[in-house]
């Protein structure tokens, strides 16, 4: 794991979709993926003020794929719930049969608060971890140390990035991160790899987008905070590349 504190780790052995302004465009797939309320929360007013033009990633699991997540920052949780729903497939296929398929799968949501003691120093991030078709359950289990001595995350709690948060069992699944406007910047290459022109992914195949996944591996660097970065107007420009043409 990258030692600056300011870094942001990617949750889980995955494929890695970027882009930003979830409320404008309800994740920029041609309003096909998800949008901002039914993520969070309808009744959540104040996360949906608070991600709604930020940048986000999706991180898609497939079953081959290491099913325990990590914290992608540190901070202190201060909201955690879970929405009910049925289960759903995440294939890109499936997606494009249904207007809103996210709606109607289970979600469990963490926020965390960066901007304290020994956090990430990104704002406020929210962690939310996606059933799939085939998942029996999401296994809250934070250890700060292995495996061991797990107990669901609780509000109030500090928790550090890096460490086992969840467990999906069995199958695929999906986790989403969402990230305050201003407050991180992701990798350049990541960002690169997303506008790639001379590939295309299974979700570029059934929207007829730019929609390029990029593996990443579990703690590895997706981004930093902003503070350790050269200003608005890199922000500015990284941004725009992230716009869906």
């Amino acid at each position: 794991m990258p030692a600056s504190p300011d870094t942001i780790v990617s949750p889980c052995d995955s494929r890695v979709l970027l882009g930003r302004s979830v409320a404008a465009k309800s994740i920029p797939i041609k309003e096909k993926f998800f949008c901002l309320s039914e993520l969070v929360g309808a009744d959540k007013v104040g996360w949906q003020a608070c991600f709604g033009d930020g940048v986000f990633a999706i991180f898609r699991l497939t079953p081959e794929k290491y099913h325990y997540n990590h914290m992608p920052v540190s901070g202190r949780v201060v909201d955690v719930y879970e929405i009910d729903g049925e289960f759903h497939s995440c294939n890109p296929s499936a997606i494009v049969r249904m207007v809103t398929p996210y709606s109607k799968n289970r979600r469990y949501v963490t926020v965390i608060d960066t901007d304290v003691e020994g956090g990430t120093n990104v704002g406020f991030v929210a962690m939310i971890e996606v059933v799939a078709l085939m998942i029996g359950e999401i296994v809250q289990c934070y250890s700060e140390e292995g495996y061991s001595r797990s107990v669901p995350l609780r509000v109030g709690q500090f928790a550090k990035r890096g460490a086992v948060k969840s467990l999906f069992r069995p199958g695929s699944s999906t986790v989403l991160l969402l990230f305050e406007q201003g407050r991180m910047m992701f990798d350049y290459d990541l960002v690169k790899n997303s506008q790639r022109r001379d590939v295309q992914s299974r979700f570029s195949y059934f929207f007829g987008e730019r929609m390029i996944e990029t593996d990443v591996a579990v703690r590895s660097s997706i981004g930093d905070a902003t503070s350790v970065r050269n200003g608005s107007d890199q922000i500015t420009n990284q941004l725009s590349e992230l716009e869906t043409p």
